[in-house]
């Protein structure tokens, strides 16, 4: 197993068979990017900036859709509940799809299918109609989800450097341009109708361009120097010709992979209860004015952003450990900071860190659940990231029971704790070589843990 810092001894693998899943990224082992790399970079930021746009426009005209369907704040979490439900079953179908076919060829469609998706809730005029709706809206979201995390880790192991928090931070930025067309569509008058038929459109072209641009072949397996598949190779992990021998039987999850999920579960409780509560912490307890207590989000929203922009600098510096347990106890302190001082002024501060801190928790968590085991690596994302939407859909509802009983300061302890939960579970995070392609020679050096 490599230490972080360790630098990985040279194996004769160039950055396309890094592409492929041989090569882990290491703080101290980088490739030079060619241009076909560069591109394919670039063809994954933009589905992470779809992705993002399209959450944040549906998020913004979500009042104009409760109207239209003329239902009351109880039913329309009911319909919200078709998002979360569509999400996590897309997510595991998505996750053995990516190890079928490949991040690539799974991306456009997932992508197209994510995209025109948006538009259905402006055609719902009843609550079941909306339920299914919000269900095709998150199934969406979930199938594209694992494989361009996928493809991002693929691209980030070819770099031989990290790279993975700046596709979340283009899903942040993306999130924040979605927000502002959807406020500026409502402000214009803009039907949800047409807006969001204009985003969908918009991002399906996008997703069209962006396709070509990708890595080609499968995740895992021989390529030939330009990054294609092997002409007469075969993916060592499908058993076929060039595997060693019969393939051995493997634990069916890593236990290692479940603390890679108890990373983003705790990540993600924390960011669900910032997006819920900020505001109506600030506001009740805090006792800020309404201008103010909005505000909360955004601040954290803004940290968080900008945690990703430079998270990757950080990860090549320090490592994905000692990141993540840096982290983790900024967003337990910043937290921490403000529940212990319910001033306006010092909890925005604290919701600051909080957001800084949790900036760069998941993304990490992804890039480790992807490196693990590059053959299955959609299947550990597809668990890895329903882990963590169970704690982000979950969270906020459990935090919201805790404060009927005690009151909101005692219940936002919760993620706090969590946080140091991940800093607890960071040691996961830790580099090592992808497990052996089944049937492969354990010996053979390049393949071990």
């Amino acid at each position: 197993m490599t230490e972080i810092g360790e630098t990985v001894p040279e194996t004769g693998v160039d950055s396309a068979a890094a592409a492929s899943g041989g090569a882990v990224p290491s703080p101290r082992t980088r490739a030079t990017p060619d241009r076909r790399l560069r591109r394919a970079r670039g063809a994954v930021v933009v589905y992470f900036f779809v992705a993002g746009v399209i959450l944040a426009t549906w998020a913004s005209r979500v009042p104009d859709i409760k109207a239209q369907v003329g239902v009351d704040d109880g039913a329309l979490s009911v319909g919200l509940l078709g998002l979360a439900v569509g999400a996590l079953a897309a997510m595991q179908v998505a996750g053995r799809a990516t190890d079928r076919f490949g991040s690539a060829a799974a991306t456009l469609p997932a992508a197209v299918f994510g995209s025109l998706a948006l538009a259905a809730p402006a055609h719902a005029h009843s609550l079941p109609a909306l339920f299914a709706a919000l269900f095709a809206l998150g199934a969406g979201h979930g199938l594209i989800d694992v494989p361009m995390n996928v493809h991002a880790a693929r691209v980030e192991r070819a770099y031989g450097r990290p790279i993975m928090a700046s596709f979340h931070a283009a899903f942040s930025i993306g999130g924040f341009v979605g927000a502002g067309s959807g406020a500026l569509s409502a402000h214009i008058g803009m039907s949800a109708t047409a807006a969001f038929w204009t985003v969908a459109l918009a991002c399906t072209a996008a997703s069209f361009a962006a396709r070509p641009m990708l890595l080609p072949g499968r995740d895992s397996g021989p390529v030939d120097a330009d990054g294609r598949p092997h002409r007469n190779g075969k993916d060592a992990s499908a058993g076929g010709a060039g595997s060693a021998g019969p393939a051995r039987p493997r634990p069916r999850i890593a236990p290692v992979v479940l603390l890679f999920g108890v990373v983003a579960f705790a990540s993600f409780v924390a960011e669900g209860a910032a997006t819920d509560w900020t505001s109506v912490y600030l506001h009740d307890t805090a006792g800020a004015s309404d201008a103010v207590a909005a505000a909360g989000f955004a601040v954290f929203s803004a940290a968080m952003a900008a945690g990703r922009l430079v998270g990757d600098r950080l990860a090549a510096r320090f490592g994905p450990v000692a990141l993540v347990r840096s982290c983790g106890l900024t967003a337990a302190g910043g937290l921490g900071l403000a529940l212990a001082v319910p001033v306006p002024p010092v909890a925005l501060a604290g919701f600051a860190l909080m957001g800084a801190g949790l900036s760069c928790v998941v993304p990490q968590a992804f890039s480790a659940a992807t490196s693990y085991d590059p053959a299955r690596a959609g299947r550990n994302l597809g668990m890895v990231a329903a882990a963590g939407y169970v704690g982000l859909l979950s969270g906020p509802v459990a935090i919201g029971a805790i404060a009927h009983l005690t009151d909101l300061r005692a219940a936002l302890a919760v993620p706090a704790l969590l946080a140091l939960a991940a800093v607890a579970a960071a040691g996961a995070l830790r580099p090592r070589r992808p497990v052996p392609a089944a049937g492969s020679d354990p010996a053979a050096g390049p393949g071990q843990v």
